[in-house]
């Protein structure tokens, strides 16, 4: 119920922030209504400066949960933007398994003061867990205390599960003196049982279990397709060292599902919708020059039709360069808004500084591909002004297909019809038609 609020918080909190309002008691409101992974993305719907009004707002411990929520990103804008005595309470106390969510973008600093703040329990859960890779499910195994000593009677067992039961849990795990996983019991069986009874004596021993080096994406299959809450963790020595949860399970295919999907497009599924426009120009970069190279395959198959083309050979062969760039360029941003419609941080109210981040991006992007392409037809054709024509023609390819990014979803939203389905369809018609325009355009007032 919490996410679908946060089209609505999101308008009143721009709303206040650009009356310069006072937040303190929507804020309030908001703290109580939202989840902290809800209030992430509601913090992400805003330009950094927005964003830190928001944030100096909050209560201390919901500003912690937030943090463990942020995307890698989000996080980093955050720290870089406030001093360490700012950041440094949002690493206190934390638990081994949200420490191991943080260290791969985290600085040094950062994470010596937690595991400092940690308690010796933590500390060595986390020293384990980074005895693995992160390929390897040892390393996000929970450390959630779901065992209990062999030689203990039932009556026993009952109290340590009502003190300390885990999570997701539907059974104990017994284990022997070195810790090595002997069974399994089912908490609603113990119950049932006779207090005087001894575990050993009623143990389900056949248990399906996880090695701590098995690849983490295969631990998730197995975890979902098990049918239980959770499955064990042992190491190579057969002790129990943990387990993995059905939630966690999911968590990771949606993880890796979401991944697939930016990758597609060339993009960090960790980008946040503000990011600094350099650092998102830099992500998109790449994927802009692994696609010109392809572009440019392209138009060699074409060109070996040079002699029938004849007079128009040089902008027939690099038609497909200009229509490409923009198709490339347009299905990064696109991809970007349908994840930010999708969530609820896309409004009225933050619709156009989206644009106008965007329409930057695409300007440096645009100035640094039309550059390059403009050298390369130089040096290829041997023409000053057929290099001049290309460079006008992607620039302004760029520019309107990081505009129709973010426009064509926004209008496909507005007419309940899904962008996910046909928005790339309408981008790449939109990129095509005014890429040709422009470019034999351009040529037919330069070249002939």
């Amino acid at each position: 119920m919490s996410l679908e609020l946060l089209p609505e918080y999101i308008e009143k909190v721009d709303e206040l922030i650009a009356d310069d309002l006072p937040l303190n008691e929507l804020i309030s409101k908001i703290e109580y209504d939202l989840l902290p992974e809800h209030m992430a993305i509601l913090l992400e719907a805003f330009p950094l400066k927005s964003r830190l009004i928001i944030w100096h707002q909050l209560s201390n411990e919901y500003q912690q949960n937030i943090f463990l929520e942020m995307k890698n990103e989000s996080r980093q804008m955050l720290l870089d933007s406030m001093d360490d005595e700012s950041c440094l309470p949002l690493f206190d106390k934390l638990d081994a398994n949200s420490l191991l969510d943080l260290t791969e973008h985290l600085s040094d600093r950062f994470i010596e003061y937690a595991i400092s703040q940690m308690t010796v329990k933590q500390r060595s859960h986390f020293k384990k867990a980074q005895d693995y890779s992160e390929l390897e499910v040892g390393h996000w195994q929970s450390f959630d205390e779901n065992k209990i000593p062999e030689k203990l009677k039932v009556s026993a067992a009952k109290k340590i599960c009502a003190k300390n039961r885990a999570p997701l849990s539907e059974v104990i795990y017994i284990i022997d003196s070195e810790s090595k996983l002997l069974g399994e019991i089912a908490i609603n069986r113990l119950l049932t049982l006779n207090d005087e009874k001894l575990l050993t004596d009623v143990i389900y021993q056949e248990v399906q279990y996880l090695k701590a080096t098995k690849n983490i994406e295969e631990a998730a299959d197995a975890v979902i397709l098990s049918g239980k809450s959770a499955l064990p963790v042992i190491d190579e020595n057969g002790c129990l060292t943990g387990r993995l949860d059905i939630d966690s399970a999911y968590q990771y295919k949606e993880q890796l599902k979401d991944n697939q999907l930016f990758q597609s497009a060339g993009l960090s599924d960790e980008e946040d919708l503000f990011a600094s426009v350099w650092l998102s120009s830099k992500n998109r970069a790449i994927w802009l020059g692994i696609n010109l190279l392809t572009a440019f395959l392209a138009s060699w198959f074409i060109g070996l039709f040079e002699a029938t083309l004849q007079q128009v050979v040089a902008l027939a062969v690099l038609m497909p360069v200009v229509a490409s760039m923009g198709g490339i360029s347009g299905s990064q941003t696109l991809t970007l808004i349908i994840r930010g419609l999708a969530l609820g941080q896309i409004t009225d109210a933050n619709r156009q500084a989206i644009v106008k981040k965007e329409l930057k991006v695409g300007a440096i992007n645009g100035i640094l591909w039309a550059t390059v392409i403009g050298i390369i037809t130089f040096y290829w054709f041997e023409n000053p002004m057929l290099s001049v024509t290309i460079c006008i023609a992607i620039l302004g390819n760029i520019l309107i297909a990081s505009l129709s990014g973010v426009w064509v979803p926004w209008i496909l939203n507005k007419l309940n019809i899904d962008p996910a389905l046909s928005g790339s369809v309408i981008l790449t018609t939109v990129t095509d038609i005014f890429g040709f325009i422009a470019f034999l355009g351009c040529g037919t007032l330069l070249l002939l």
